[in-house]
């Protein structure tokens, strides 16, 4: 096999036209070419080029620090761009609020696996991932602004069965980041926490007659890689940026290398620092109850990650193995910039894999973070008026995960609250009530749980609510609160109760020490 050419990463931008396709690598703060981004940043601010692109991404790609997607927040520089979340490109989110560009948000997982059927040829990724949400095209379509009209999903039968068609489209450049590739351009990633959809993005951009450029630590000698670890055979690859600078290149955005996510080494989990108490804390110990022996957990970011702290602090951590849409497999997954990767993980799939295990319906208990919920029991945390959070894995995750617990405070901005004689005091209610009549976006559709029979339960510091064929019911309330004038006042809608009223929560979530859960 020739060598391939070893290049800069401004000669790497001047590879990029005006109105091209263009699809970077990435999850969250990890495996972002940062080199080849920021060149094409470069390049644009000095001489107006390339103008006009489409940007598809599947994950969040960012650090709210002008990171990842935000290389490309500039006016005329994106045409239209597919996204899976926001929250970490605010910038970007700016531009779409005063439509400057076509914005669409789709579901992660989806997304990623639309990567592999572009590279197939498929006409797009069918799947019931979307339907009665924000996706489904008879709600929104995915679209974020007026100037966004044309509908890129579409409403199909087959056998009988609704589903979604997410349509499929050439891309022209894949930019990816790699650890090493020898000169044949065989890349490996062993120093990524996650490996994304790397593969499919080179193969997907190289069937679409484009061109793969791939940001690396060094360039080897041929035959030098294990082949068990290339995740991009040099077939794939048009070019190979060695990234000079250190800091577009740490294994996490502003993070140091941690060899406990990549498999180097495994850490002592008694290493790790334990919350103290708090309204999350007792978010986590209420959902941890519902842990079982021998499951498949997923974790969302946030709150939910108190659920791994909570489980590991009371020894039963090895009740579940926790898995991370990113990919990883085990150990306990972090966050912050560190979300997407997991310490002493176990197993590393390439994202479209994991989401193929997560539609089927491989997760056994899903813990997701609630932002917005209304009387239907949706949820929304993808849309807050100007700000576009985004949707990520969540559409994928909650809809198909055998039983999903939605966790968060019952109010937002400024709530505080202390725990005193095994009691929940509220010293100061949030500004801003989450449970309210009508969600703003439906993330996650209350409609189709109950059509599908899916257990759903809501899980805030004071009250627990569960989802019913009838309506949301409230079926526990924190002891020392008030459930008139500290729940019911406080809601945009009125549950429905038992007769009696709803339980109290268990006083072990509201003690110090141990909840004795092991």
């Amino acid at each position: 096999m020739a060598k391939k050419p070893v290049i800069t990463a401004a000669e790497a931008a001047q590879m990029v036209q005006d109105g091209m396709t263009i699809s970077p690598s990435g999850f969250v703060a990890s495996a972002m070419p940062e080199a080849l981004t920021k060149a094409l940043e470069k390049r644009f601010l000095e001489t107006g080029s390339p103008k006009r692109l489409t940007l598809f991404y599947a994950a969040a790609q960012g650090n709210r620090d002008g990171s990842g997607a935000e290389h490309f927040a500039h006016d005329g520089m994106l045409r239209r761009v597919i996204g899976g979340h926001y929250n970490m490109v605010p910038e970007l989110g700016k531009l779409i609020n005063a439509n400057r560009l076509e914005a669409y948000n789709l579901p992660q997982g989806t997304l990623a696996q639309l990567f592999r059927d572009i590279a197939a040829h498929k006409v797009g990724t069918l799947t019931h991932v979307g339907l009665n949400t924000f996706a489904d095209p008879r709600i929104e379509g995915g679209k974020l602004n007026a100037v966004t009209t044309e509908d890129i999903v579409e409403v199909v039968e087959v056998l009988g069965q609704e589903r979604l068609l997410y349509k499929a489209f050439p891309i022209d450049v894949g930019l990816i980041r790699g650890t090493y590739a020898d000169e044949d351009g065989n890349v490996t990633l062993e120093r990524e926490c996650c490996t994304t959809e790397a593969t499919s993005i080179a193969q997907a951009v190289k069937n679409s007659g484009g061109r793969v450029i791939v940001q690396v630590e060094r360039v080897v000698q041929s035959g030098t890689l294990d082949p068990k670890l290339v995740k991009i055979p040099g077939i794939y690859v048009d070019a190979i940026v060695v990234c000079e600078n250190k800091e577009d290149h740490t294994q996490c955005q502003t993070c140091e290398y941690d060899g406990s996510m990549t498999g180097d080494f495994r850490l002592p989990l008694d290493s790790l620092e334990y919350p103290a108490m708090s309204a999350k804390k007792i978010i986590g110990r209420r959902a941890a109850m519902e842990l079982e022996p021998n499951t498949v957990v997923n974790l969302g970011i946030g709150i939910p990650e108190y659920i791994s702290l909570v489980a590991n602090e009371e020894g039963i951590g090895n009740y579940m193995t926790l898995t991370v849409e990113a990919g990883p497999v085990g150990g306990v997954p972090q966050g912050g910039p560190r979300f997407g990767g997991s310490v002493n993980v176990e197993a590393i799939l390439d994202q479209p894999y994991q989401f193929d295990f997560y539609d089927g319906g491989g997760v056994d208990l899903a813990f997701l973070g609630l932002a917005q919920m209304d009387r239907d029991g949706n949820i929304n945390v993808s849309k807050f008026g100007p700000r576009i959070a985004g949707c990520g894995g969540f559409v994928n995750i909650t809809q198909n995960a055998k039983k999903v617990f939605f966790c968060g405070t019952f109010t937002a901005g400024g709530i505080k609250t202390h725990v005193e004689d095994g009691r929940l005091v509220i010293d100061q209610e949030g500004r801003e009530r989450k449970l309210i009549d009508s969600v703003e976006q439906i993330t996650f559709s209350g409609q189709y749980a109950r059509k599908t029979g899916q257990p759903v339960i809501y899980i805030t510091e004071r009250a627990v609510f569960e989802l019913r064929p009838d309506g949301v019911y409230l079926t526990e309330a924190a002891p020392g609160v008030d459930v008139q004038t500290q729940i019911l006042d406080v809601m945009g809608f009125r549950p429905k109760m038992e007769a009696g009223g709803p339980e109290r929560m268990d006083p072990r979530i509201f003690s110090e020490g141990l909840m004795g859960l092991k």
